[in-house]
């Protein structure tokens, strides 16, 4: 029976003390705790504590595991104002010709007209402008050199200029980030954030999952706008999500299909291939097929997923989207006990925390995809 309070976005809180924040990644990758979610209608106790290393043996031959292979932007870049002081942007998506939205601090003190200077050790300042407010995001559209009208283009002038803009929970900044903060498939630039549940898997990782019979699919989705801004309205009823930039190519389609048609399992590493799938999902009237371009899906209880059948993801923050999504797998109330129990196992939590294994058989049976469709729901275009 549905529990009203699902929509509710208060419903959606928990108590996290400040140290169970992590600061830092571990090291190996895959030495990460993993917390591994019991099946549907067993009690908490059954709760099994392991490490990341050990998510291999919860895998089966046959499956199809979908990544996120975005790769992080070194996206905040520190300008110096018109009038001399100092402040930030955070590139987040182009607008054409080399005009980008962008996130200011202080934005009061970019205004429209401004101009801006951006420096960094041995390089020369750069003027940009400031062209409009952007009224959605409250950011400002910045003009950039002309050349720079894709996020591939513009990288070039962010590698001399730009830092990665690890999230404002992470007080701690290392040169080691500029490496750690990325997936080690990471290859297609566009992201502002990482797809944290990726950060966990180390090449031995990745081989040793591949020795096992286990397929690997590559989606993209930059992560952008949505992460940084906090849900807002305590009815979820009317919820809508800022859109982010998909990628779903036909080969991952075809091995969806073919991971069907051989009994596997598709399992989404994160909730950005999550959401990459089901929107594409959904894009096709519930047929999975290519897509390019931006999804706004929102996922939350009551959600029918289509493609995705188990979830690795990270330990998420309090009445965010990203809660919101993996309730719709396992139920709001099971998912905030499970946290529960994290936290007083200090476990890590957000970024460079550690992980949540839901595998199949902790799925909620209402919310599963329809597997007696097969493939006849999934078309190559």
């Amino acid at each position: 029976m549905p529990d009203s309070r699902d929509l509710q976005l208060s419903a959606y809180d928990y108590v996290l003390p400040e140290e169970r924040i992590a600061q830092a990644p571990v090291e190996p990758r895959h030495d990460a705790r993993l917390l591994v979610v019991p099946p549907v209608g067993s009690s908490l106790s059954e709760l099994r504590h392991k490490r990341v290393w050990d998510w291999q043996q919860e895998l089966q031959s046959g499956d199809l595991l979908v990544v996120n292979d975005t790769r992080v932007l070194k996206a905040r870049l520190r300008v110096r104002r018109s009038g001399g002081g100092l402040g930030e942007l955070l590139v987040l998506e182009p607008r054409g010709d080399g005009r980008w939205l962008c996130l200011a601090r202080p934005a009061k003190r970019m205004r429209p007209g401004d101009q801006l200077w951006l420096e960094a050790l041995e390089q020369d300042s750069l003027p940009l402008n400031v062209l409009a407010s952007d009224g959605t995001s409250g950011g400002r559209i910045v003009q950039f050199p002309p050349d720079c009208f894709d996020a591939q283009a513009l990288e070039h002038l962010l590698d001399r200029y730009g830092e990665v803009p690890l999230p404002p929970y992470i007080t701690r900044h290392d040169i080691s980030d500029q490496e750690r903060y990325q997936t080690r498939y990471a290859k297609r630039p566009g992201a502002v954030a990482a797809p944290t549940a990726g950060l966990h898997l180390s090449d031995a990782l990745l081989a040793s999952i591949a020795e096992r019979g286990v397929e690997l699919a590559h989606v993209t989705l930059h992560v952008g706008l949505g992460t940084f801004r906090p849900v807002e309205i305590e009815d979820l009823t009317d919820l809508t999500l800022h859109s982010e930039w998909v990628e779903v190519r036909p080969e991952v389609v075809e091995a969806v299909s073919a991971c069907r048609e051989r009994g596997g399992r598709v399992i989404a590493v994160g909730t950005t291939s999550v959401r990459a799938l089901e929107g594409a999902s959904v894009a096709g009237g519930g047929r999975l097929q290519p897509l390019k371009g931006p999804v706004d899906l929102v996922i939350q209880p009551g959600y029918r997923f289509q493609v995705v059948q188990g979830l690795l993801t990270n330990f998420h923050l309090p009445k965010s989207s990203l809660l919101l999504l993996v309730s719709a797998l396992i139920g709001r109330q099971r998912l905030l006990d499970l946290y529960e129990e994290a936290v007083k196992n200090e476990y890590r939590f957000y970024s460079y925390g550690d992980a949540m294994w839901i595998g199949p058989d902790a799925v909620l049976s209402t919310v599963k995809p329809d597997l007696t469709l097969k493939t006849k729901g999934i078309v190559v275009a």
